[in-house]
């Protein structure tokens, strides 16, 4: 995917997120991306976090730490 495209729906995601009370909206990005989105995606969401984030909604971005991460394969 695209890394436009994935700043796109994780943005989408906070968006949505945003009326909610703030410690709730970021659980719920959490939530949300580690539900729904696929291992190879959540692998680059990690990997555009670790390059600092540009252009992600701060939700996403405090979000991170509460994302399922990415099992490693051997």
């Amino acid at each position: 995917m695209s890394p436009e495209k994935l700043v796109r729906m994780a943005n989408q995601i906070a968006t949505f997120f945003h009326s909610k009370p703030h410690d709730e909206a970021v659980a719920g990005v959490a939530d949300h991306i580690s539900n729904f989105w696929e291992p190879r995606m959540r692998a680059q969401l990690f990997e555009k976090l670790a390059a600092g984030g540009e252009g992600l909604d701060p939700l996403v971005i405090e979000a991170k730490d509460q994302i399922r991460p990415v099992k490693q394969t051997a």
